[in-house]
């Protein structure tokens, strides 16, 4: 509750023009949103695009803002929102990522609280994890290190890496229910953020 009210005071300030509340949104979300972004484009630099375009957007827009709507999902939805629409310029979607796109934006639309409820189930399978196998998976999809760097970090060889982030995967899916199965691509900063803030 405290981060809704945070981000509602937040939202009421950015639309009366405050520049100091949009370098906080920044400060609060561009580095959760670029982590969102990149687990679709699977490119840094496509990711940052996006972000730095969604945040131009919400300030040139700023007077169009409800505080009473929250900011958080907004933001979210606007990134996929721009992503797709990118993606769809970029190269045509064939249908198994059709599936996913949609099933990934199912999850988007979901209320807060069935969002949170799907996330803490993702949660309580990845702490069940074997124990390397968890790390690896961690290190990348929490920490944001590539397969390289884990490699380097753990002095393990990347095909080791590239195993156990693959394990993590079969056996997360193996154990989830398929409605849940989107919620894995999400799993970046911005999810565990979710739950640590609360």
């Amino acid at each position: 509750m405290k981060n809704r009210d945070e981000d509602r005071l937040l939202a009421e300030r950015l639309k009366s023009g405050d520049r100091l509340a949009y370098d906080m949104l920044m400060d609060r979300y561009y580095v959760l949103l670029c982590n969102y972004a990149y687990t679709f484009t699977k490119n840094h630099d496509n990711a940052e695009d996006i972000v730095q375009n969604v945040m131009v957007d919400i300030w040139s827009k700023r007077k169009k803002i409800k505080p009473e709507l929250s900011l958080k999902n907004y933001l979210y939805k606007a990134v996929y929102n721009s992503f797709i629409s990118h993606y769809r310029k970029q190269k045509p979607v064939i249908y198994l990522e059709k599936k996913h796109i949609d099933a990934v934006e199912s999850i988007v639309e979901s209320n807060h609280e069935e969002m949170q409820r799907l996330i803490e189930l993702v949660h309580r399978e990845i702490d069940k994890l074997p124990k390397k196998c968890r790390e690896i998976f961690l290190l990348n999809k929490r920490d944001g290190l590539t397969h390289t760097e884990i490699s380097e970090h753990l002095d393990i060889s990347l095909k080791t890496v590239e195993g156990h982030i693959t394990r993590a995967f079969k056996i997360l899916r193996d154990r989830l229910e398929e409605r849940v199965g989107p919620v894995l691509f999400l799993v970046a900063g911005n999810l565990f953020d979710i739950r640590e803030s609360h």
